[in-house]
């Protein structure tokens, strides 16, 4: 599953969900939506070529989000996520729908929340640790509890979504799984807002490592992730150098270049 961008943000971010939809045969394709009709419809419509498209939509539910992010009443946040679920499963058979900064919202109308999400038609479930503030033992009760309170939790796949802002949001991620989560959101090396996200290539070799304490199989190719990381770790640096094979198959250097954009238009141009 790649979750390429977030359609409506951008013409760029647009391009980008379409491209990759187009170009994926062998994985599933999501782009993100708030729980608005234009942020679901542009989704879609970003989505359209894709073999197996997904749309992720989301919406706070924590007290304080709710109160001074969306300035709504929590009865009315629970309508929201019926029915943006709902529009988003009239567009795609796979829905994900996230609880914005699940880690703090009361127990009981997260629950209520997700109970209202999967009998809207979602596939995933996704209670993310929106500002990296939860610990593993409370991530792990927190999907056992939620599994075990909601009546028709066994409809849908869990998952789980972590920053990095304590440093924990590897360990939280397969703390989550340990408490039934069998989806992992994490990035290659880490990468994204304020501390980053889970990385990739962790949560794999914690799992291959260490199978009598996490006996769960990712599927992933490690030798095919570790080129992945090196390809990344090269775009997101201030300079960079990539080869890519001739015609003959032995490597042709290209020019070193001084941006980031630079290099990622080189690394789009690189097979590998």
């Amino acid at each position: 599953m790649i979750e390429a961008g977030f359609p409506i943000a951008s013409p760029g971010d647009f391009e980008s969900v379409f491209e990759i939809a187009r170009r994926v045969k062998n994985g599933s394709v999501a782009g993100l939506a708030r729980a608005s009709e234009k942020d679901i419809d542009r989704c879609a419509e970003a989505l359209r070529e894709a073999r197996r498209p997904r749309i992720h939509t989301f919406i706070s539910t924590s007290p304080l989000h709710m109160k001074y992010k969306l300035q709504l009443e929590p009865v009315r946040v629970l309508e929201l996520i019926a029915s943006s679920v709902t529009r988003a499963r009239n567009h795609v058979a796979d829905v994900e729908w996230s609880a914005e900064d699940g880690t703090r919202t009361e127990f009981d109308f997260l629950c209520r929340a997700v109970e209202i999400a999967i009998k809207a038609g979602a596939t995933t479930i996704n209670i993310p640790d929106t500002v990296g503030y939860t610990t593993p033992a409370e991530y792990e009760a927190l999907f056992r509890g939620v599994r075990e309170r909601v009546p028709n939790s066994d409809k849908a796949i869990f998952s789980v979504h972590c920053h990095d802002d304590l440093g924990l949001a590897v360990a939280n991620s397969l703390a989550g799984v340990r408490g039934g989560a069998r989806q992992i959101e994490c990035t290659i090396n880490g990468i994204g807002e304020r501390a980053g996200n889970a990385a990739l290539e962790e949560v794999v070799m914690a799992m291959r490592t260490r199978p009598d304490v996490l006996p769960f199989h990712t599927g992933i190719d490690a030798k095919l992730l570790t080129r992945a990381s090196k390809l990344v770790s090269a775009v997101t640096s201030s300079r960079c150098n990539i080869t890519r094979p001739s015609l003959d198959g032995t490597p042709s250097p290209m020019k070193a270049a001084s941006t980031r954009t630079e290099c990622s238009k080189m690394l789009s141009r690189t097979r590998s």
